[in-house]
């Protein structure tokens, strides 16, 4: 990679990945200065009095508008000392980043009602005049009385918005940290609980605010400098002391990958520094400079993806790693004006990844921390635009069924701003885009493809029928215990019926301290005693790459069989634990057979062999080796697709074992966490089967040596 040529900033001699491979000296930063110049009208985006704005409908913002209203003109949030001040005393982490977030959800909300309210006011001089002689500027009382919450209601002027979204962005201004209490190192280094001004911790939360900043001055442009002269030196002020300058001198943020360790921070962060460069720092050598470091930053990331595209982190973390990698990637070929596109591999199969990981509905597969339903508020959009652009024809059709058309504040304003103006005519007619072909997106249904293995994490994904969530769908999985935001779960299933997890993985409860601590896995949804795999002599997994799974049969299409060694996952020999987990479409069945020949139990531990199943909804356990699983409980919000039943009202599994007088364990896990009981309901229900040694065929007794056995489940639904 091209060194950095400013004084006192650390270079960076490092091999170039795709990006550098593609673009050449384009990434340079001399070539850059040349292609950044006026690269600002190539933008999708506009500022406030560009007619592009006129293709939103108010169906669009409705949702937003609403609560705008309804907050307008009372007090901001206001994150304290004290909620800073809990991660560091009890491990709380939402007190402050919850307050964070809603100050910033706030000021999304009024940038977009500051844009949209005022499109049809004529020139935004003229507004701002109107609204100095109705004592509405600058030195209007701005308490907030009763009377702007009545203003507001009843439909609020684009200067009333104008100045919402200024205090908003002056609160941010002159909020003592940017980043959040979880990641800055104050503590480590000195036993403060108050933030260092003086020394800014770049992390994700410094990113966020620098790019909603960046997103609000470049949108809302001249209209600040009329409004409120001197905020938007102010953001610029901030944004180079507390972003820009501690990227470019400091080479030890982790989040960097130069350990080698590329993680979704690496891309959130990348892409929103990216949006500050183009937007706040106005020398052209330094935005070409800081630009040119976040094409390398991104372009390690695009390195270490495998070649089938996986994400190790799932289906939820993909959003803010991957699907921010496309963020900058598609921002930095507008600013360029096409000169810097993308059209690789990796990035066709980075698209692909959140379509093959979908159960049904608003089921996915989720390992490691992720929740096994789509958030609220995810941009289904981006992901369809650049499906569209690649002529991914399933992609296409997977995210057009998902767009909302109602943006919320949760994903950002850089993009609820892209969100509102998707579909609209400027966007169809790519008179701010660059994208191209016509991807088949028909009906705007899933595709719902029947199968997908991904070896490079060692996932299968494998449904009955193709085209429709109805019937059976198993997922399963090896890889090892060193995988991002890992949880125990080397071997582990999930099977669904009509799209909805029956046989599940708990997923993401709420991040605390202890998440990301020593402590980790004294959390019970990170055990593999709480992931459906099995414990030999009660065994728990290993942390780390060793602890890992081995491939002894590949899946195919047509024979969705997985096998794999799991002894190394306990620290066993990898040969004396084999698991084989595969979909018989023709019988309609999903069989998991597990197979051991294990040495004598070590010391201290239980002498009898488990294989545990993590199930939700209601569980009722029979007499003759069987047990019925039904979706009763679980909640049935937010499934947008026809096809698929509501978890409550369809079809439930039926679990049969072999040999059917395996002793079973039931354990209810009452769910108190609410980022779990949204997804599962009240409980979540274990199946501990246990088979003492006299179980154990071919073994002679009393002379007992190690154990050798299997025991077989069979998964079908309910007619």
């Amino acid at each position: 990679m091209n060194a950095l040529p400013t004084a006192g900033t650390p270079t960076l001699a490092l091999a170039g990945g795709p990006l550098v491979q593609a673009w050449g000296t384009h990434t340079s930063p001399s070539s850059l200065a040349d292609l950044l110049t006026g690269g600002l009208s190539g933008l999708r985006i506009r500022p406030v009095d560009d007619a592009t704005w006129h293709g939103v409908s108010e169906a669009a913002y409705a949702g937003l508008a609403a609560e705008a209203r309804t907050e307008c003109g009372t007090a901001w949030p206001q994150p304290l000392v004290s909620h800073y001040a809990r991660y560091f005393r009890d491990g709380n982490r939402t007190a402050y980043e919850g307050l964070v977030g809603a100050r910033q959800q706030r000021l999304t909300r009024a940038v977009v009602m500051a844009v949209l309210s005022g499109r049809d006011a004529g020139t935004r001089d003229g507004g701002m005049a109107a609204g100095r002689e109705a004592g509405t500027g600058p030195g209007r009382d701005r308490g907030r009385a009763a009377s702007d919450t009545r203003a507001c209601a009843a439909g609020a002027s684009s200067h009333d918005w104008l100045d919402e979204a200024i205090d908003g962005a002056y609160l941010l201004c002159e909020q003592s940290s940017w980043s959040w209490a979880a990641h800055d190192d104050v503590f480590s280094r000195n036993g403060d609980v108050v933030p260092d001004k003086s020394r800014p911790y770049l992390d994700l939360g410094a990113g966020e605010v620098a790019a909603q900043l960046a997103w609000t001055d470049f949108v809302l442009g001249d209209s600040l400098d009329v409004r409120a002269p001197g905020l938007r030196r102010r953001i610029r002020q901030e944004t180079a002391e507390r972003v820009i300058t501690p990227f470019l001198e400091r080479l030890d943020w982790h989040w960097l990958g130069l350990d080698g360790d590329v993680h979704n921070w690496n891309p959130w962060i990348h892409t929103n520094l990216i949006a500050a460069a183009l937007f706040l720092v106005d020398s052209p050598q330094l935005k070409a400079v800081t630009v040119a470091r976040c094409i390398e930053g991104l372009d390690r990331f695009l390195a270490s993806i495998p070649a089938d595209g996986a994400i190790d982190e799932g289906f939820a973390y993909w959003w803010n790693g991957a699907g921010r990698a496309l963020e900058g990637l598609a921002l930095l070929e507008e600013a360029t004006r096409g000169e810097l596109g993308v059209d690789l591999p990796v990035v066709r199969q980075l698209v692909s990844f959140p379509h093959r990981m979908h159960l049904g509905g608003s089921w996915f597969l989720n390992v490691a921390d992720g929740p096994a339903r789509a958030a609220r508020g995810l941009p289904w959009d981006m992901l369809h635009r650049w499906a569209v652009r690649l002529e991914d024809s399933d992609t296409a059709r997977h995210a057009a069924s998902f767009v909302s058309g109602q943006p919320e504040a949760t994903a950002g304003l850089g993009r609820v701003l892209h969100s509102l103006l998707h579909g609209t005519e400027a966007d169809r007619t790519e008179k701010h885009g660059t994208e191209k072909g016509g991807a088949d997106e028909s009906g705007g249904r899933a595709p719902l493809v029947p199968f997908t293995y991904l070896p490079s994490v060692q996932i299968m994904v494998a449904r009955e029928a193709a085209g429709t969530a109805q019937g059976l769908l198993l997922a399963a999985k090896g890889g090892h215990n060193g995988e991002h935001h890992n949880h125990r779960d080397v071997g582990s299933v999930v099977v669904a019926v009509d799209g909805v997890p029956l046989l599940v993985d708990a997923g993401q409860p709420t991040y605390t301290a202890k998440t990301f601590g020593p402590d980790r896995y004294d959390i019970r949804a990170m055990q593999s005693a709480w992931h459906s795999v099995p414990a030999p002599f009660g065994l728990e997994q290993g942390t780390g790459k060793d602890f890992a799974a081995d491939v002894l049969q590949a899946p195919t299409p047509d024979d969705p069989t997985l096998r794999l060694a799991l002894g190394a996952a306990y620290g066993l020999r990898a040969e004396q634990w084999i698991r084989t987990s595969s979909l018989d479409r023709e019988a309609r069945q999903v069989v998991v057979t597990d197979h051991w020949d294990l040495p004598d139990a070590p010391e201290g531990t239980a002498s009898d062999v488990g294989i545990t199943y993590l199930a939700a909804g209601t569980v009722s356990v029979g007499r003759d080796g069987s047990a019925t699983i039904l979706p009763i409980g679980i909640p049935c919000a937010n499934v947008p697709s026809s096809d698929i039943p509501s978890a409550g009202n369809g079809r439930g599994a039926v679990l049969r074992w072999e040999p059917a007088d395996a002793v079973v364990l039931v354990d209810e896990w009452p769910l108190d966490d609410p980022l779990l009981s949204e997804v599962w309901g009240a409980r979540l229900t274990r199946l501990r089967f246990r088979l003492p040694q006299q179980l154990l065929p071919e073994i002679p007794v009393p002379k007992i040596k190690g154990a050798r056995g299997a025991f077989t489940l069979t998964v079908e639904a309910t007619p």
